[in-house]
């Protein structure tokens, strides 16, 4: 992103800015003490004006009584490693194949490069943040994921490695931060039964954390402006239904189908609204969540 296509503010007068600030005081209020779990991914993680961006937001959501719980990927910064090494990514219907090498990559950049970036970003802006993987005091248990293959029968998996399915959430950890005023910043990774480590996809943990906590809203960064038609058109206000049959005409596919369907999961299980963003807008957050002007498509629970 260039300077010439960021926002400039330093014509705006103040009599606008006011009018901005009063225009979020309903969503405030609505929103108030709520959870909002956010998937933080795409480039939105890669730009360093957006990444500051996002971490102002999320201070700004915490600042204002909401609840932000932050889930992030890593995907780009994965791959960087993996080439470094001399290896090549591999994805099997949108998920990552996870050997045992790529595993101690995936867990030191998710866990440790990603997380801690994310972690001191919003400290910086003022925020609490502690930075989570799903190992951390067991609240993320995972297995094995079983991929069925497409279009054969029943029962024929495709084995993807140490990547996993989540069999439980503990809210616990994530209440108490909550009552210290702390900011999750939670790594997608797992646990299992006797200890072994899963890579999980993000949009996958984010969607059942926000069923598991109750969430008012589950937010998905992406790099598109949200779900598009066939003919690229924006569409928004989407029910389950209609989603599942943009799914069936072939519409979604290839890594929109993890997002699509932990989306799917949260509206379906108690999350009032689900939202897939364009993660390349200045402040996406702050204009889906407290202005009357979206930058997505929204799927609603019913």
């Amino acid at each position: 992103m260039t300077d010439s296509t960021r926002a400039d503010t330093s014509s705006v007068t103040p009599a606008l800015k006011a009018a901005v600030l009063a225009e979020a005081l309903p969503y405030i209020k609505r929103f108030f003490d709520k959870t909002i779990v956010i998937k933080y991914g795409g480039n939105a993680m890669t730009d360093p004006h957006l990444k500051d961006c996002f971490a102002r937001d999320v201070v700004l959501l915490k600042l204002v009584g909401l609840n932000p719980v932050v889930v992030h990927g890593g995907g780009p910064q994965i791959e960087s490693l993996l080439t470094r090494i001399g290896k090549k990514g591999e994805f099997v219907q949108g998920m990552r194949v996870t050997d045992a090498e790529t595993m101690e990559v995936v867990e030191m950049v998710l866990g440790g490069q990603v997380n801690k970036e994310i972690v001191n970003l919003i400290t910086q802006h003022g925020g609490k943040a502690v930075g989570l993987t799903g190992k951390d005091a067991g609240f993320i248990r995972a297995k094995k994921l079983l991929m069925q293959k497409k279009d054969a029968p029943a029962g024929d998996v495709v084995d993807v490695g140490q990547v996993g399915e989540i069999t439980g959430i503990d809210p616990s950890l994530i209440a108490f931060l909550d009552q210290g005023d702390f900011i999750p910043v939670i790594a997608p990774i797992g646990v299992g039964e006797n200890g072994e480590t899963y890579n999980i996809n993000a949009d996958v943990v984010a969607g059942k954390l926000a069923e598991i906590l109750k969430a008012e809203k589950l937010v998905l960064l992406t790099n598109t402006p949200g779900v598009l038609d066939k003919a690229g058109n924006l569409l928004t206000g989407l029910t389950p239904r209609q989603i599942d049959e943009l799914v069936e005409d072939g519409t979604l596919s290839g890594g929109m189908l993890p997002k699509i369907g932990s989306a799917l999961d949260a509206a379906r299980n108690g999350v009032k609204s689900v939202h897939i963003i364009d993660g390349r807008v200045e402040h996406c957050l702050l204009l889906e969540i407290l202005t009357d002007h979206g930058v997505g498509t929204m799927i609603k629970s019913k």
